[in-house]
């Protein structure tokens, strides 16, 4: 995803032009041939980049929860100076990720922690730095 950013960058315009077009009612003018088309290739577009649907750049830091699932992930940011940070269990390497915490990355509520635990800290970093420029 990170290493061909400019085509998946257009594909996410795209994806969010179609949601637009369904919420405010245009397929309804079209014929059924052509929405089952579109909302086929919405779903897909649903499927693949659903869960990066707001994003607008490549970003600033990667928190990475399999390591041995997500090394190709790690190695792009690697390439592109993306900072990461990795969950480790006994099975990974924590000389791959910028910042290792050792934890079991098996069970939903370590992860469940130690994210909440990130995102309170992102969001508190990035008030007191708006607040102070």
């Amino acid at each position: 995803m990170l290493t061909n950013w400019s085509i998946t960058k257009t594909r996410l315009s795209q994806f969010r032009d179609l949601r637009a077009e369904e919420k405010m009612g245009k397929f309804h003018h079209l014929p059924k041939r052509d929405v089952a088309i579109l909302k086929r290739k919405l779903s897909t577009l649903q499927r693949y980049l659903g869960g990066i649907k707001y994003m607008t750049r490549l970003p600033d830091i990667l928190i990475i929860l399999d390591q041995q699932k997500e090394y190709i992930a790690l190695r792009e940011c690697a390439i592109f100076g993306i900072p990461t940070i990795s969950l480790v269990d006994t099975n990974c390497d924590p000389d791959l990720a910028n910042i290792s915490i050792p934890a079991n990355d098996d069970t939903m509520t370590s992860i469940r922690l130690i994210l909440k635990k990130l995102v309170f800290s992102i969001c508190e970093g990035r008030s007191l730095y708006l607040r102070n420029h």
